[in-house]
């Protein structure tokens, strides 16, 4: 069942953005400003793996005399009473805590590229989604309009014949009844539409008064895509590449990492230390080299250390939450997308065409005044009511197929 553009009504001074699919995807991942502001992130999350990778800094004093009440002088810097001192330190991490710093920012970094990754595929869903349901509720639209031009033509045609005392004013009072209705729903359907345009231009950043007209072509009919997909496939392929599994994963890295960190961190760095000392220590012109560590009597880290293996127990309950979401996920979406298919599979291609014969006939024949005016009505609403769900249901076996690609994160079903 091949498809194409539609009909629309849009406000005055409105640009229409006519976008396939593709074109769609690559306006979005260029001006989306979520993905803008993760991209910064991920930078960030690089730039600290920069600042892990460093050593510390040499730390140099200097001190001199302020006053020298024997030669009366300020700074005294002569070579018999003058006295200054100076001294350099640099300070050495022990136990791999500068590796293990690095690994904990590599990782942070790995993270904030799958939270980036993660978020694409919820906002490439709500993209996708956004416009097919814009291309649907516009076909529906069609269908209101052809029915409200269609009964509006009647209308005034009735109050001509009621005026000429050829009908009663039941009959005119019945056909604007229902005119009244169509127009509320439409209406109705006019709010939907403008709802899903202002959220799908806000993730292309497409100008306000701008007008997207979705264009595609695809054909389902007779087609098995879910049936014929194994769905081992489907699971392995959420399980390969679900971002946010893949967080969950790098959870547990961490928090391993963290704990060897935390246990590094009860043995005490050493600094090496050289100073000099004009005369103020037991000799003149004092040289001296040193070390200086702290000695782990009483602080060796013990509370750091049970909240990191606290925290692994946590990162792996969480990993395994993560893994049941998965599946549930899967088996859920892919079930709806296969009942889905059924029901589309089940229609007979030709029933829309059919349909639309048919609803020729009805006004045929009720201008010949072979039905009743009830009749009438009562087909023109079950010919709206039925195209209705036919789209309805075009655009559910659709997303049904976009809701699989969300859950396993890859794109298996291409429209």
């Amino acid at each position: 069942m091949g498809v194409g553009g539609f009909a629309y009504a849009q406000a005055p001074n409105t640009d229409t953005l006519k976008l396939t699919l593709p074109q769609t995807e690559d306006r979005f991942l260029k001006n989306n400003l979520s993905l803008i502001i993760q991209r910064y992130q991920v930078d960030q999350a690089q730039a600290g793996v920069i600042t892990a990778r460093l050593f510390d800094n040499p730390e140099f004093s200097i001190a001199n005399v302020l006053y020298n009440p024997e030669t009366k002088k300020v700074f005294d810097m002569s070579h018999d009473g003058g006295e200054y001192s100076a001294q350099l330190s640099q300070l050495f991490l022990t136990a791999g805590k500068r590796n293990k710093n690095i690994k904990l920012a590599q990782i942070s970094a790995q993270q904030a590229q799958y939270q980036f990754y993660d978020l694409m595929r919820t906002l490439r869903f709500t993209l996708h989604t956004d416009f097919y349901k814009i291309y649907f509720l516009e076909q529906s639209a069609k269908v209101y309009q052809q029915e409200i031009s269609s009964l509006s033509t009647t209308l005034n045609a009735f109050k001509e014949q009621y005026q000429k005392g050829n009908i009663a004013l039941k009959e005119v009072l019945r056909i604007q009844s229902q005119l009244y209705s169509l127009q509320s729903e439409q209406n109705d359907l006019r709010d939907e539409i403008e709802d899903t345009q202002a959220e799908f231009k806000l993730l292309l950043r497409a100008p306000a008064n701008s007008y997207v007209e979705p264009q595609t072509d695809f054909n389902l009919d007779g087609k098995n895509p879910v049936a014929d997909m194994p769905y081992q496939r489907l699971l392995d392929s959420a399980y390969n590449n679900r971002a946010d599994l893949k967080v969950a994963h790098s959870a547990v890295d961490y928090s391993n990492i963290n704990l060897q960190l935390q246990k590094a961190m009860a043995v005490p760095d050493v600094s090496v230390q050289l100073a000099y000392d004009k005369q103020g220590s037991y000799i003149r012109n004092y040289n001296s080299a040193g070390l200086a560590f702290s000695l782990p009597f009483f602080n060796r880290n013990q509370g750091a250390i049970k909240q990191a293996k606290i925290a692994i127990d946590e990162s792996k309950a969480q990993l395994q939450s993560q893994q049941d979401q998965v599946e549930s996920d899967v088996a859920g979406s892919y079930k709806s997308a296969l009942r889905l298919e059924n029901l589309y599979n089940g229609f007979d291609p030709k029933f829309k065409d059919d349909f639309n014969h048919l609803i020729t006939e009805v006004m045929k024949n009720y201008q010949k005044h072979n039905i009743s005016l009830l009749e009438f009505l009562d087909f023109y609403d079950s010919y709206k009511t039925n195209t209705l769900q036919f789209n309805t249901l075009q655009l559910n076996r659709i997303n049904s197929l976009e809701q699989l690609n969300y859950v396993t994160g890859t794109p298996i079903f291409k429209q």
